[in-house]
């Protein structure tokens, strides 16, 4: 597999900076005071117990919910009241939870509803079981290819930012390990990719940055490194019994 999705002398200098983020649902702060970074060609890991408010906070830097207070930055243009559309339009990608295919389209049909019919090797060379499967109905796919498809799908576009939410959830260890690698290379291409994870030993590993979230907070900031080496420090963070941010 070979990621080459976008050229690291294109790639973007700045990256993603998320600035004391703060989002309420029905009133409730699911999301407070959240600041992070996602440096290109970094794999940055954001880890946490469910209900952290992790899926909320990629969904504010995507443009699916608004935010309550603060700013997200993306290549140094502010994001914060931009459209999805716009957002999109300038390199970010984001893979929601749960593979959403369109069940009843092909899978070409499924990638050309991103891009044109001539983008359709970008997809391939990552993922070559697409090609073979490109005639079959999405919504009849195994777990582990639909995961393979909505996550080609976000990359045909060539996208500056990479946002995947739970990719290895439901999915066995060979198929999860395998999507890590692309993962990889597309860091390793230059494109800045914020991972929201709960198989932690791996994402640690293949991980730069990491933050820890609980009860909507960031309690951890600093490298993987550090955290993959201190299991008993996660656990802490996780129950939100200990704050490594100052």
């Amino acid at each position: 597999m070979n990621a080459k999705m976008a050229d690291p002398a294109t790639a973007i200098s700045n990256g993603l900076v998320v600035d004391r983020v703060t989002v309420r649902r029905a009133g409730v702060g699911v999301v407070r005071d959240a600041s992070l970074t996602a440096e290109p060609g970094e794999v940055t890991v954001v880890l946490g117990a469910n209900g952290a408010g992790k899926t909320s906070l990629l969904e504010s830097i995507s443009g699916l919910i608004r935010l309550s207070s603060g700013h997200v930055l993306f290549n140094d243009v502010e994001l914060s009241s931009k459209p999805r559309s716009v957002r999109a339009r300038l390199g970010l990608a984001h893979v929601q939870q749960g593979r959403a295919v369109f069940p009843e389209l092909t899978v070409k049909e499924n990638l050309l509803v991103a891009a044109p019919s001539e983008s359709l090797s970008r997809a391939y060379e990552v993922f070559p079981d697409l090609e073979r499967l490109a005639s079959a109905q999405a919504g009849l796919l195994s777990g582990g290819e639909q995961q393979m498809l909505v996550i080609a799908r976000a990359l045909i576009v060539q996208p500056r930012l990479l946002m995947i939410d739970e990719m290895s959830l439901g999915l066995a260890p060979t198929i999860v390990r395998r999507l890590f690698d692309v993962v990889a290379e597309c860091a390793a291409s230059g494109m800045a990719v914020l991972l929201v994870e709960q198989f932690r030993s791996l994402a640690l590993a293949y991980g730069s940055q990491a933050y820890v979230m609980a009860r909507g907070r960031i309690e951890y900031s600093g490298p993987a490194e550090a955290l993959k080496d201190s299991p008993d420090l996660l656990v802490d963070l996780y129950l939100g019994r200990k704050s490594q941010v100052p």
